[in-house]
């Protein structure tokens, strides 16, 4: 089966955070893009109901850099706040990952063609992506092209290991595990030589629940076709 594809994606920022801290006040990137972000730029090359993105490595090709900045976000109450962030600076990244049926979509089975999803994955990253792509937040635009992962030298390919502590992973939604609710997902990365291996989403074993999630998801034309003939009658 034909469904892994490689890209590389830079740009002038990034900000990968917990998302705790995503409702207000100081923000500070970690230092290494999460799985849930990567799988956000993998949505905006190519994505459609049928398939699900699977995060496999990613590579730092740039040095760790770190570059604060004063912002005045919006407060919920309505005003401003003065907040410092802290975003990476310079980055690059190779990406290697692959798509998967998405099992709880047995209304898009007619579509589980993996020859055709691989040629417009690919036709997609050699195009730069759908959607604009961005790293973390929107304020942080990237950009995606072609790479061979693992080619050319990288900052830290001489460094054996580099461990971090607990981590944001990513979140399980409901349309992707066919339970209704919404959880998030911790891991306990590891950076060797360069490259960041990460598990699957079901291998994480630190999870944590949000809340009460139902799917809805967007009909498939067979069943849109099938409404419609339905009021008609």
């Amino acid at each position: 089966m034909k469904n892994s594809i490689e890209f590389k994606v830079s740009g002038p920022m990034a900000l990968f955070t917990d998302p705790v801290s995503r409702i207000g006040g100081e923000k500070c990137s970690y230092h290494i893009p999460t799985y849930e972000a990567l799988k956000g730029v993998l949505k905006s090359i190519y994505w459609k109901p049928t398939i699900i993105w699977v995060v496999d490595k990613v590579r730092v090709i740039k040095p760790i850099q770190t570059q604060s900045r004063n912002m005045k976000p919006l407060n919920y109450g309505g005003g401003n706040t003065l907040a410092i962030y802290t975003y990476l600076a310079d980055v690059e990244y190779q990406v290697q990952a692959h798509f998967e049926w998405n099992e709880f979509r047995p209304d898009m089975e007619g579509d589980r063609i993996n020859g055709k999803h691989f040629a417009i994955a690919n036709r997609m990253v050699d195009k730069g992506g759908r959607q604009d792509i961005f790293l973390g937040t929107r304020e942080c635009q990237a950009y995606v092209e072609e790479c061979a992962f693992g080619e050319g030298e990288g900052a830290y390919d001489d460094i054996h290991e580099l461990c971090y502590g607990g981590m944001f992973h990513g979140f399980d939604y409901p349309d992707e595990t066919g339970v209704n609710e919404l959880h998030s997902r911790f891991w306990m990365p590891v950076v060797k030589k360069g490259i960041v291996e990460f598990i699957r989403p079901e291998d994480c074993v630190i999870t944590k629940f949000v809340r009460e999630m139902e799917p809805n998801p967007p009909a498939s034309i067979g069943l849109q076709e099938e409404a419609i003939k339905n009021e008609l009658d």
